[in-house]
């Protein structure tokens, strides 16, 4: 009879999570260490890094850090390659670091699109060249992309930061099909909104508007927490996942 570690445990196995310093790649960083993972934790400062490896490695957790800016041309296979030499062949890659810029259409600057077009789209193309035909050779392989409920239904002010986040779905989808036969599978994992640092300024600087926005956005009437989405991230990154890829699994509070 298969147990829960069987089914969810991710003892022996190796995880990079990008943009693990802080919020929902933190919260991941920690849960899948949890669950027995050798973490990476990658930012892009380096006493950020490893303050979250440190964190980690203070609950019993087995941690290393890494920091690199993900906008850098070429950064995404460097991260791989440099992630590997720590921990061993990368069996999981959460794709968390993003760029949110926040302007309508009309207000983008091409520095802005440049930046989240970096992040969000080439460094997470760089990172499947790498890893993917590494992970196919040893035939078991899981990556879990971090998406964004814009990605479904976008917002004006997010215009870029949507299409990037849905290209980037498009990107785990097409891989998906590609390495489907491998034992390596590759899904999204789409939050709602979540009550991080990235929301800290809106929400300090009006609170009764940050509650009040909060109240109307999902069914719930509230913000999500990064821990909430760290059961998801441990289903899609285990053996629990085998069936399923190519797929965005939403936690949004109900929409």
């Amino acid at each position: 009879m298969a147990t829960l570690q069987d089914i969810f445990g991710l003892k022996g196995r190796r995880a990079l999570i990008t943009g693990s310093t802080r919020g929902i790649g933190a919260a991941i960083a920690e849960g899948l260490a949890g669950a027995g993972a050798h973490v990476v934790v990658h930012g892009t400062s380096e006493n950020a890094a490893m303050a979250a490896a440190e964190s980690i490695r203070s609950l019993g957790g087995l941690a290393d850090p890494i920091a690199l800016d993900l906008s850098v041309p070429g950064a995404g296979k460097r991260l791989i390659d440099d992630a590997e030499a720590l921990a061993g062949p990368i069996d999981i890659l959460v794709v968390n670091a993003s760029a949110q810029v926040n302007a309508h259409l009309a207000d983008l600057t091409a520095d802005d699109l440049e930046f989240q077009l970096s992040v969000n789209l080439k460094s997470t193309v760089d990172m499947l060249q790498a890893v993917l035909p590494r992970m196919a050779e040893r035939r078991w392989g899981r990556v879990v992309s971090i998406g964004s409920i814009n990605q479904i239904s976008p917002k004006p002010i997010v215009t870029a930061y949507a299409a990037t986040k849905a290209a980037q779905h498009n990107i785990i989808q097409s891989q998906a099909r590609e390495y489907a036969q491998t034992g390596v599978v590759l899904n999204t994992l789409a939050p709602g909104l979540i009550d991080t640092d990235r929301n800290a300024a809106r929400k300090n600087a009006d609170p009764k508007g940050w509650a009040d926005y909060c109240s109307t956005v999902n069914w719930m009437g509230r913000a999500g927490q990064s821990r909430e989405m760290v059961g998801a991230a441990i289903f899609l990154a285990s053996d629990a996942c085998s069936f399923m890829t190519g797929e965005t699994l939403v936690l949004s509070g109900g929409l």
